[in-house]
């Protein structure tokens, strides 16, 4: 006599337990979609370009500027420079100015300006040179687009001024826009084209 074995049943599923991993799922999966969406985003930069969403009209009258005395040389090189600059940088643009105007430039509102042939800050000769006015010699320089910059925040705006330039070109750009470096940027490529670099031995150590 052969014992068979009679086919064993499948235990009887939970009803609770099915519904709670139905409901499981169901929760699981938006959660996942949601925290995807928010790493992405998160991660994705933001190229928005932050002066279109500060985008203020611009007045017609002119900006106010001064015009210094400028030598022989120093008057081409900056007739060079202003006869060359951009109409408009990004969505701002030139203004007119109140003197000057083969000197200096202006964009926008509020104005973003450039002042060619002004007074080079002077890099200070010792650590902790009691010279008023000069540049730290920690102080980091900014190369940019084969310019070399120096940077100086104030109150209102930030000044950043070439270095390596035998005229130099000051921009001045108020806080309301976001990064003053990449808004001096701007104007590397007419500044090359326009200005010679001083002599080598010339210029400060962080711009050579």
């Amino acid at each position: 006599m052969v014992d068979v074995d009679a086919p064993k049943q499948a235990p009887e599923k939970d009803p609770a337990r099915k519904a709670a991993a139905l409901w499981a799922t169901v929760v699981a999966v938006p959660v996942t979609l949601i925290v995807g969406a928010v790493a992405f985003f998160t991660i994705m930069p933001d190229n928005t370009d932050k002066s279109e969403k500060a985008a203020a009209p611009v007045p017609s009258t002119p900006v106010v500027m001064e015009a210094a005395q400028l030598d022989e040389r120093a008057t081409q090189v900056c007739l060079a420079v202003t006869s060359q600059l951009p109409a408009k940088i990004r969505d701002l643009p030139g203004r007119t100015v109140s003197a000057g105007p083969e000197q200096n430039a202006a964009y926008g509102e509020p104005p973003i300006t450039v002042s060619c042939g002004i007074a080079q800050p002077q890099m200070c000769k010792v650590p902790e040179d009691p010279t008023p006015g000069c540049v730290p010699l920690e102080t980091e320089l900014l190369f940019m687009n084969n310019v070399c910059w120096y940077g100086a925040p104030g109150t209102g705006s930030a000044t950043l001024t070439t270095m390596d330039r035998e005229v130099p070109v000051r921009v001045t750009v108020p806080t309301s826009y976001e990064n003053p470096a990449q808004w001096a940027n701007e104007f590397s490529d007419t500044i090359v084209k326009t200005v010679k670099s001083k002599a080598p031995g010339t210029m400060p150590s962080g711009c050579e």
